[in-house]
């Protein structure tokens, strides 16, 4: 195969192709990214989001089944080769924050993996299956844990995503995250009149908060508890007979995060012990486990970043927070790398970083985000060696 140059690195005829459709339909992708960041949608509620998007694959071949897992906003779309091959996924996200917008870029996100997707399928002989799966309400409820209990991605060779940032990083890992809600019953009494009537469920939530300082002490490096008061009664003259928290619940494992869980519920029900009350405890949230970048395609990321002529590339890092491409990655090998959004540091979660994804450098980011997820693609697909090291690697986890 003819080899073409790009700068100190060269780069076959092929994937100098793909490399021209990338830029072709970077046009229409960027239309997207900016449609979805200027008419931002919370979680589940990505109706304009999720248009765009499967408009644009279906303008392009792709079959689009929506919704999937039961979820009004997920879509499947699907493209198949011409001839036998592996299937592999790109992940589109494309939720928002309130009254940020996309404060964490998924605008960039749903139009990157769409676009590497179409991409790819303009590559003569296409080996395989594409799909690019649309998953809502990343930020509140993990639409991709749904996803998985489904069943979508038993049949799936390799997940591929990416993330705008403050560096480039092609191998990341994530904390896991149970969010667990506490509520304390007692029996309501007049404060003055009749307190010893009355069971406080507020003094049961405070106590709580109290031994939890304690407890905190004993865990290692890297568990993280944050917790606040959503509840604590309804009048001071009042004794509380309802008091509520929720706490986010974070660990570097899954494993270390089941016993912190475990330790933490013994926590409350002692608190609520000490004055008679009763304790309920629920999952507010999906569970997030902790992201296991496959190593295998990550150093494939890499080195198409490099072809790219992407130098500056970080060390492998733990991003502090929780994202449910975790669960994914626990089943199949997987990949989150994040991209530099421009030259200057933004905070994610922020409105400057959800302008810096409407700016020319998100623009220019989101064609870096094509090239290289089409690139490692296309490797997935042509190289059988990659995909099965990539197998070996999460067995072998």
């Amino acid at each position: 195969m003819s080899k073409l140059a790009l700068g100190d690195v060269s780069m076959d005829s092929s994937k100098m192709f793909l490399m021209d459709q990338a830029r072709t339909i970077w046009g229409e992708a960027w239309e997207a990214a900016r449609t979805i960041g200027e008419n931002p949608e919370l979680g589940y509620q990505e109706f304009l989001a999720v248009e765009t998007l499967t408009n644009l694959l279906r303008q392009h071949g792709f079959r689009i089944e929506q919704p999937a897992a039961g979820l009004e906003t997920a879509f499947i779309a699907r493209f198949t080769g011409s001839k036998p091959g592996p299937r592999i996924a790109f992940l589109a996200e494309y939720d928002a924050l309130p009254e940020i917008g996309h404060g964490c870029g998924h605008n960039l996100i749903g139009a990157a993996s769409t676009g590497a997707a179409i991409a790819l399928t303009k590559s003569l002989d296409l080996a395989g299956e594409i799909w690019v799966v649309g998953s809502p309400a990343e930020e509140t409820n993990g639409g991709k844990v749904i996803l998985v209990e489904a069943g979508i991605f038993k049949d799936v060779d390799a997940a591929l995503m990416f993330h705008p940032g403050s560096q480039n990083v092609s191998s990341i890992s994530s904390l896991a995250l149970d969010a667990v809600e506490f509520v304390f019953l007692g029996r309501p009494a007049h404060a003055v009149a009749a307190p010893y009537y009355g069971v406080n469920a507020l003094e049961a939530l405070i106590d709580f908060f109290n031994r939890l300082k304690v407890l905190k002490k004993t865990f290692p490096a890297g568990v993280y508890i944050n917790g606040i008061i959503t509840e604590g009664g309804t009048s001071p003259n009042i004794i509380p007979e309802r008091a509520v928290a929720r706490f986010y619940l974070r660990a570097h494992e899954r494993k270390v995060l089941n016993i912190v869980k475990k330790q933490v519920i013994r926590c409350a029900q002692n608190a609520a012990g000490l004055v008679s009350a009763k304790l309920e405890w629920r999952l507010f949230e999906h569970s997030y486990d902790e992201m296991r970048t496959n190593n295998t395609l990550a150093q494939v990321f890499e080195k198409n970043l490099r072809e790219l002529g992407v130098d500056l590339i970080s060390p492998p890092q733990t991003a502090m927070g929780s994202v449910d491409m975790g669960n994914i990655s626990r089943l199949i090998p997987s990949i989150h790398p994040y991209l530099s959004l421009g030259k200057e540091v933004f905070i994610p979660h922020t409105r400057e970083f959800a302008q810096a994804c409407l700016s020319t450098p998100g623009k220019q980011l989101l064609l870096l985000a094509i090239q290289s997820l089409a690139l490692t693609g296309w490797d997935i697909l042509n190289n059988p060696q990659i995909l099965k090291r990539a197998k070996q690697e999460l067995k072998s986890r």
